[in-house]
């Protein structure tokens, strides 16, 4: 009898590599059928199958990736409802669990950071962004994205302040002193809000800009953020410098822009 449980367990574990691949070529094959339902942007029928493939191969990347990029395909960019941003999470969360594998994957960092910004969490999208100027430090994108999302933050609070306080906005912009700066009490608590995210949205812009010189997106942003600095400056010279730069940067975009540029 004992003989006979060792040879019945012996064949067990025979066979329990051959049920593995075939798992794995059940997963595959999931995979492919997947693949096809995506490109014919058949989303719906596209996440069971790479579900299911995970189920079947969870060590299989490529499924984590098409599912989590299959959900992202179904969001809504900026939408409120609540099925969107559940939407949102699953995408998040599936993109999450493909850096569980690959902690460094720049697909799934630069996805969710894309997710974060839509739905105006910036301080999430930022430091999505940072992980990737982690990953690949010669990246110009990550740089551009954390100047954009310190931007973001910084227009509103000194809009709104602009608007409290009735200060009109120039009639001619590429005239400094068109500007009415604001109040000294006013400046202060504004330097305290936006003053960390300028100093560091100058720097990450002017990185992007070295790395990627000829970029109009990137021109663009640091003749706005150059503003926000302005906006900042008790000393007028200064603020008419920063008004200054903001202008030079405006006119290289505009000029990249007219030869063609990027």
């Amino acid at each position: 009898m004992k003989v006979y449980k060792f040879i019945l367990l012996g064949a067990v574990m025979l066979l329990l590599p051959f049920s593995s691949g075939c798992q794995k070529l059940r997963a595959r094959d999931q995979l492919n059928k997947g693949v096809a339902a995506f490109r014919n942007a058949q989303f719906q029928a596209a996440i069971m199958h790479f579900k299911t493939a995970v189920g079947l191969d969870p060590t299989l990347l490529n499924a984590k990736l098409y599912l989590a990029t299959a959900y992202f395909n179904q969001y809504i960019p900026s939408g409120e409802s609540t099925e969107n941003l559940k939407v949102a999470a699953q995408a998040i969360d599936a993109y999450e669990d493909v850096l569980k594998a690959d902690p460094t994957n720049a697909n799934a960092i630069a996805s969710i950071a894309q997710i974060y910004y839509y739905e105006k969490n910036f301080d999430k999208a930022k430091e999505y962004q940072r992980r990737l100027v982690q990953a690949d430090p010669n990246n110009p994108v990550p740089y551009y994205w954390i100047g954009v999302l310190d931007w973001a933050m910084c227009f509103p609070r000194s809009q709104q302040m602009r608007k409290d306080l009735k200060i009109e906005f120039p009639k001619d912009p590429k005239d400094p002193g068109s500007l009415p700066p604001f109040p000294a009490k006013a400046r202060a608590e504004l330097q305290e809000k936006n003053g960390p995210l300028v100093k560091e949205g100058v720097e990450v812009l002017e990185k992007a800009i070295q790395l990627k010189p000829n970029d109009f997106e990137t021109m663009a942003y640091l003749n706005l953020m150059f503003r926000q600095k302005a906006d900042l400056e008790a000393d007028a010279s200064a603020r008419e410098a920063d008004l200054k730069q903001a202008e030079n940067w405006v006119d290289k975009a505009l000029a990249l822009k007219k030869a063609g540029g990027s």
